[in-house]
């Protein structure tokens, strides 16, 4: 009797958390050994299920809300297995600007101590401390980033090994591409120090460019979410306050 039951693949179990937005949480020693790739987010059970219930929710009352009908509002709630995946990309991007914005101002720093007269590692170094200082309570995934590359230059790596490892896991196209410059100013020589500080300042610059227009299209979404509630709450308002005006248009439906 055993034998006949289908055990379920554990591969296509894996595959389909993935697409709704969860995937286990991995093992400590893995996590210790592997560092963190940045362009994947895996959400943990509870913020699986939170989310999951909060769309399961916002669907039912929805549908509920137009038709009165809780069988229809039940079937169309399915619709809330959406909303993990959706969050978790949405946590995706929130890590990837803030990691964004902490090496805009690791960038600055680096500049400065080019200009300075220091050398290009000990100048990369000195923008950890620089961070420490500018966020003295938070351990931020830059931070973690440093320390891991100044371990493995302390262990007999090249500073652009790390830095290359690092950005190749950031999901971030700034720090992609100032590891391409730091990488070909390393290989083909020059004036390195002046390069990488005429770099610094531009990709710094950009990374500017882009929050301010951020901003700007946070704006419009912020007003199209509210164009969007409309309809609901004017719904609402007329289940509330004319109950007799509705009627016949849901018994018709």
């Amino acid at each position: 009797m055993n034998s006949r039951l289908k055990r379920i693949d554990p591969v296509k179990a894996g595959l389909l958390a993935a697409r709704l937005g969860w995937e286990p949480a991995r093992s400590q020693s893995a996590c210790r050994i592997r560092l963190p790739d940045y362009s994947v987010f895996s959400l943990t059970r509870k913020q699986f299920a939170v989310s999951a219930g909060a769309g399961f929710t916002a669907v039912f009352a929805a549908v509920y809300l137009f038709y009165l009908s809780v069988p229809a509002a039940a079937a169309f709630s399915i619709a809330g297995l959406l909303v993990p995946r959706k969050y978790r990309d949405y946590l995706r991007r929130r890590r990837q600007a803030k990691l964004r914005l902490q090496f805009k101002e690791m960038l600055f720093s680096l500049s400065s101590s080019l200009a300075a007269g220091r050398s290009v590692e000990n100048a990369f170094f000195a923008s950890l401390d620089d961070l420490r200082l500018m966020y003295p309570e938070s351990r931020s995934d830059l931070m973690l980033e440093l320390e891991a590359i100044r371990h493995r230059c302390g262990n007999g790596d090249p500073l652009e090994a790390g830095l290359a490892d690092f950005a190749s896991r950031s999901g971030v196209e700034e720090i992609r591409q100032f590891a391409d410059v730091f990488i070909t100013c390393k290989r083909t020589g020059g004036n390195l120090i002046e390069i990488i500080r005429r770099t610094s300042q531009t990709i710094g610059e950009k990374i500017e460019i882009n929050q301010e227009i951020d901003v700007m299209i946070s704006r419009k979404r912020f007003e199209a979410r509210i164009m969007t509630g409309v309809p609901f709450a004017f719904m609402a308002f007329l289940h509330g306050s004319a109950p007799d005006y509705m009627a016949p248009p849901l018994r018709s439906a």
